[in-house]
């Protein structure tokens, strides 16, 4: 029998919370203050709490918190950033829009970043290295820190797929200098638009970040450097604070999904990356790498089974990224695994119906 399993389906989430949040949203809109205030305040001194930091500091996407947080860093013209070609492509754009050079390295068969590739790609320009903790799977922080600490390179952690996910027991956001959250409305933490926050230890990088997202001023009248605009809203700020309270209730859910999947999924024709013990992932997608991909999407979707790519062309082969000089051939892993990824629903409001009648589904496809 067939049913309907949406990839995503925020309807059913605002669904479920909409009685406990509809009083909340009312508030800020009958407050008046539609910019900062508590909400803002509260929501970046909860956000610190839950990744274990000293500093949040909420923005309007993580794109801006990856922007801010390398020219909280100093990094610019002329600098190289060491990161992977198979990540969204604002982790590239990012590098590239404060005027320095991204540095592509493979990924490993879990899609995260190679370690052992990084020391062959650091030259004198090299000032910092940026991991992507993709599909919620933190990439190998403790062996990523100790090959930045040797060669004296800052780590910002693009950890916008990856809120709450932890690796060697350390959270995703609180290794490097700087961690960049994505809030969009698809994230795990998600808020009803565009939003963002960065994650930090360092007092000067987090003072950087609010001078940059408020035109660079100290108050109305004074300017401290040039700046943008990228506030968090106040009524995302109080959706995001509570969405924060829920999350780990989410995460079990993600994971529990994601473990019928482990279970079910016939492994001689579905390859994912087993979570080892040094891991604790929180599935914001659920990728798995499979021969005759785009066949397999057609047969889900006749069977009413939502599905995505993340990502199907790898940024150093996309056009707008030809100035880097990438080709067909460079990153071998990462393109191989572009052919193959497919990923599956996951969220929290599907049953372990859903999941089981999507397994089953992928297996009946290879039988």
């Amino acid at each position: 029998m067939s049913r309907k399993v949406p990839y995503v389906d925020l309807a059913a989430q605002y669904a479920e919370e909409r009685e406990a949040l509809l009083p909340i949203i009312d508030a800020v809109m009958a407050s008046g203050n539609y910019i900062g205030g508590e909400d803002v305040v509260a929501f970046e001194r909860e956000a610190a709490a839950f990744i274990g930091v000293r500093h949040a500091v909420a923005l309007n996407s993580g794109t801006d918190a990856l922007i801010f947080g390398m020219l909280g860093l100093g990094i610019g013209p002329g600098d190289e950033v060491i990161t992977p070609p198979n990540s969204f492509v604002a982790s590239t754009a990012a590098i590239m829009h404060i005027g320095a050079k991204p540095v592509f390295v493979d990924v490993l068969p879990d899609q995260n970043i190679d370690p052992s590739r990084l020391e062959a790609a650091i030259t004198p320009r090299t000032k910092a290295i940026m991991p992507v903790h993709l599909t919620g799977r933190c990439a190998a922080m403790t062996e990523i820190m100790a090959i930045a600490r040797k060669h004296g390179l800052a780590v910002i952690e693009d950890a916008a797929q990856s809120i709450g996910s932890r690796y060697d027991g350390g959270a995703s956001g609180s290794f490097g200098d700087v961690g960049c959250f994505s809030a969009h409305p698809l994230k795990n933490l998600n808020a009803a638009g565009d939003a963002g926050f960065l994650t930090t230890n360092r007092d000067d990088v987090a003072d950087a970040a609010r001078l940059l997202r408020n035109h660079g001023l100290i108050d109305r009248n004074t300017v401290m450097r040039p700046g943008y605009v990228s506030r968090l809203d106040t009524l995302q700020a109080a959706i995001l604070r509570f969405r924060l309270a829920r999350q780990d209730g989410i995460i079990a859910r993600r994971r529990a999904n994601a473990a019928i999947y482990a279970a079910t999924l016939n492994r001689e024709h579905v390859y994912f990356p087993p979570e080892t013990n040094r891991e604790f992932n929180t599935y914001h997608t659920f990728v798995v790498q499979v021969d005759r991909r785009d066949e397999l999407q057609r047969y889900l979707a006749d069977k009413g089974i939502g599905t995505a790519i993340h990502y199907p062309v790898p940024i150093h082969l996309q056009p707008g990224m030809a100035a880097l000089g990438g080709n067909a051939g460079d990153f071998p892993i990462t393109e191989r695994q572009a052919s193959r990824i497919v990923t599956l629903p996951v969220n929290q409001s599907l049953n372990d119906d859903d999941i089981h009648y999507v397994a089953e589904a992928v297996n009946s496809f290879f039988l």
